[in-house]
């Protein structure tokens, strides 16, 4: 489970409750407003126009792109949560929208991580079976068996996620009403614990898979190319190796930082109880490598590219349509107005 300075409750010690832990806030004000605001904006753009193209494709969706689509429709929703965090930096940590859009939005954030997280590995695991195993075990692959996947795949990050629907996510602080800042554990021994559980069943197991499908297919496609170089340098071969790739850049880049600084918080904080100190830097560090993992919904697009043999054909005829259409318009306009002169 995902989150953010679950060990700054009040009750958990005298030095904690009187350890102020929003530091570098002129920084922040200014910095997140505007990193949210860039994530907003290419999230929003890239997303819709691959829900849009894919929507638009007239061939049966098959297995990749059924996983696409859900993963851009878990990047659109928490792009909906945005608007909501940039005025909450802007206000200084002050959230103006209560209680339950607090929780609703602190649900989308999350959910858009352990979706992304386990959509990417159904798509590492499809490659998988397309590339190392042709012939056998297609069956997993069908379009109805898929299907069930993403179903699955929605419950358990709705059961890994739904506990936060039922806990207040605001937090008095000073004058302000703090949200997604302190999560009330009620300062539970077992916390640690089920934090470094939770990591390892959602972070750890899921790299281990894509790591291990990317390697199977690497040593698939070196056996290729030393029995037949055409067949191992085939453009097929060559965009499923290229797809894991990218999601394996993805999980370093946006989520291994955040989960690797939970484990080490809650593995030191098992055998000590954290300075004013250690709180800060681990609020600090939080809010960095959350912003990390929430730009993993400008990346996700880039896999589109990738994995989808139309959609950049697509989407550049899009743009050259759009183009020829603004052009001639315009022609027209110029051509009336020098017509009525």
């Amino acid at each position: 489970m995902a989150v953010e300075n679950i060990t700054l409750d009040s009750e958990n010690s005298p030095n904690q409750s009187s350890c102020d832990v929003f530091v570098y806030q002129r920084a922040a004000v200014v910095l997140f407003p505007i990193f949210y605001s860039v994530v907003f904006i290419i999230s929003a753009f890239g997303n819709s126009l691959v829900l849009y193209v894919i929507c638009q494709r007239k061939q049966k969706f098959n297995s990749t792109s059924i996983y696409l689509v859900n993963l851009a429709l878990s990047d659109t929703l928490f792009t909906l949560a945005l608007p909501g965090r940039i005025i909450y930096y802007i206000r200084h940590y002050d959230w103006p929208f209560g209680d339950l859009l607090c929780r609703l939005t602190t649900l989308l954030f999350f959910a858009n991580t352990y979706a992304g997280i386990g959509f990417m590995t159904c798509i590492s695991l499809d490659r998988y079976l397309a590339m190392v195993h042709p012939h056998r075990l297609q069956c997993l692959r069908s379009v109805r068996v898929v299907r069930r996947v993403c179903c699955l795949v929605w419950v358990l990050v709705s059961l890994q996620i739904a506990p936060l629907l039922f806990r207040s996510m605001l937090h008095k602080h000073q004058d302000r009403q703090t949200c997604m800042e302190y999560f009330n554990f009620e300062g539970s021994n077992f916390t640690p614990y089920l934090l470094l559980l939770a990591c390892a069943i959602s972070f750890c197991c899921p790299l281990i898979i894509i790591m291990g499908c990317y390697a199977k297919i690497n040593l698939k496609l070196r056996a290729a190319a030393k029995q037949n170089s055409i067949t191992g340098r085939s453009r097929r071969n060559h965009r499923a190796n290229t797809i894991i790739l990218l999601i394996l850049l993805t999980f370093f880049i946006c989520f291994s930082p955040y989960h690797l600084n939970v484990m080490q918080f809650m593995s030191r904080k098992i055998h000590h109880q954290p300075t004013c100190e250690e709180l800060r830097a681990f609020k600090v560090s939080l809010q960095i490598t959350v912003s990390l993992m929430n730009f993993n919904c400008c990346l996700d697009p880039v896999i589109y590219f990738f994995a989808i043999k139309t959609y950049k054909k697509r989407v550049l005829s899009l743009f050259k349509d759009y183009l020829y259409t603004s052009g001639a318009s315009s022609k027209m306009t110029a051509e009336n107005s020098s017509s009525n002169t």
